[in-house]
């Protein structure tokens, strides 16, 4: 039997996946053949979705930006064997976006079945949790603490410190939860991640279980995410029958298991606090710290939060030692970051590199630059709380440090291009707008100061009494980065004061077409 590979990967379905897998049954069909398709996650080059591959003696051959109309005349061509087509890309590891990655925690992506244990250690699943059981919880720790691992969420803090915390501290029980409330635009990683190879996660949190002797781990998931939703429950109920989660994982005589928690749309969730509110069937509302998480978290008892990619970073620095990984990066950025490509570029998608690629490198290189053909303006890296950097800032390296010192973030790796069409003191207006919309409302400088810096932004634009509206939108920015209890408000002047700093034009012609 014949086998192809399309990915169920939610990108994919939307670029019309799953009409090109009926077109491919009806064919085969109609011609009397015998073929299997595998539904895989996605490779992550969103631009050449959907991506049908071949399995022939050659390795599998790729079909790039297939539509159902071209199903009949890629059988006609040897689609089966890797036949020749306009379509044809060729083995897809070979074609340069691709070989000029390190996947280390996207590795497996787009290639195995997603919900198949048996493809998962097939590929070096399992690893990582086999050699964690066989040294013991503090050599774990160790490893992590070694490997340098930052928290991919946003906020870089070290993850083997935090496990360490939790570890440490006495109670009668504790938690992993894995934040999967994945809201910051331009972002798809965790997404791509929980769809495309379920069972690193899994194992990563069994792994931190294990570490810091917790034994129930959640998953929250933002409802946003159905198919990723029920890949996890899934994938779920399958590592319990293989030994993964349950009473004894790997025969390591302690007990982990994992349930799904379904978020209901709030982007403050997304805040590790609010998170565990939510969780606790409260309304999601930031706490005040200290207490850290890691010391008093779910249910007042030590918890370790940390998002879906640093949770499955673990696996592989388990498998391969926390050295192996500390030997990528740069500074104290190691490892590899998984960068997001949104926006206006060429070539949109997920891009797995170590730490210090310039941030040109990366939309050039690897996006292509603009969609439109027109000039880069503006990126703004790091979700809607992000500065944006002008051109004079794309040799900027990826590096948690490098970008602190320009001014920005990286956050959750998120890169949204825009070309020079985009208007930026809209772009600052709808970050007060964002804010004031999402905003949890417990302290008064995020809740009141978004509002007030929208209004002010609206008077900018209408030409009245522009000066002073400029003086109180940087009382504001000010007030909102020193005062706001969590960083959903006193995040919200990075976006506002690069895009007055970097682009005054747009602010001054704002005012003078109101005039």
């Amino acid at each position: 039997m014949s086998r192809l590979f399309l990915p169920r990967d939610a990108a994919a379905l939307a670029l019309g996946a799953e009409a090109v897998g009926e077109a491919i049954a009806r064919e085969a069909s109609a011609r009397g053949l015998s073929v299997e398709i595998v539904r895989t996650g996605t490779r992550g080059a969103c631009w050449l979705e959907p991506l049908l591959e071949a399995e022939t003696p050659a390795g599998r051959i790729g079909y790039g930006g297939v539509s159902p109309g071209d199903v009949p005349g890629l059988f006609e061509a040897g689609l089966l064997v890797g036949g020749a087509h306009p379509k044809r890309v060729g083995r897809p590891g070979d074609l340069p976006w691709f070989a000029g990655q390190t996947r280390l925690t996207f590795a497996r992506c787009g290639i195995v079945d997603p919900l198949s244990i048996e493809d998962y250690r097939a590929h070096g699943g399992c690893e990582g949790l086999a050699r964690a059981v066989a040294m013991g919880p503090e050599a774990v720790l160790e490893e992590i603490v070694k490997s340098g691992l930052r928290g991919r969420g946003g906020a870089g803090f070290p993850a083997g410190i935090k496990w360490r915390t939790a570890a440490r501290a006495d109670a009668d029980r504790k938690y992993i939860v894995c934040n999967a409330d994945e809201g910051d635009s331009g972002t798809f990683a965790d997404r791509m991640l929980m769809e495309g190879d379920p069972f690193l996660l899994i194992e990563g949190m069994a792994i931190a279980g294990y570490a810091v002797g917790a034994r129930q781990g959640y998953v929250y998931i933002r409802s946003e995410y159905p198919h990723a939703i029920r890949t996890v429950r899934a994938a779920i109920e399958r590592a319990r029958g293989a030994g993964l989660l349950g009473a004894d994982i790997a025969g390591s005589g302690f007990g982990f298991d994992i349930a799904v928690r379904v978020g209901a749309g709030a982007y403050i969730c997304g805040e590790e606090t609010a998170l565990l509110d939510s969780l606790e069937g409260k309304r999601g509302v930031v706490r005040a710290k200290p207490p850290l998480p890691a010391i008093e978290g779910l249910f007042g008892r030590p918890t370790v939060i940390n998002n879906v990619l640093t949770l499955a970073a673990a696996p592989w620095i388990l498998a391969h030692g926390g050295a192996a990984y500390a030997a990528l990066g740069a500074g104290r950025s190691l490892g590899t970051l998984a960068v997001q490509l949104a926006g206006n570029v060429a070539r949109g998608g997920l891009v797995e590199v170590p730490f210090g690629l310039s941030l040109r490198a990366l939309i050039e290189e690897w996006g292509g630059g603009t969609a439109s053909g027109r000039p880069v303006r503006a990126v703004q890296v790091g979700g809607p709380l992000g500065a944006y950097f002008p051109e004079s800032l794309l040799g900027t390296p990826l590096d948690y440090e490098a970008f602190a010192a320009a001014g920005g973030m990286l956050g959750h790796g998120g890169v949204v291009v825009f070309d020079d069409s985009v208007d930026m003191a809209a772009q600052a207006r709808f970050a007060f707008e964002f804010c004031a919309a999402e905003s949890c409302g417990k302290c008064t400088p995020c809740r009141i100061g978004a509002v007030r810096g929208m209004e002010a932004m609206d008077r900018i634009a209408a030409g009245t009494e522009v000066a002073r509206n400029r003086a109180l939108i940087d009382d504001l920015c000010e007030l909102m980065a020193d005062a706001s209890l969590c960083a959903m408000g006193g995040l919200t002047p990075n976006p506002v004061a690069s895009a007055l700093r970097h682009f005054p034009e747009d602010f001054r012609s704002a005012a003078q077409a109101a005039e």
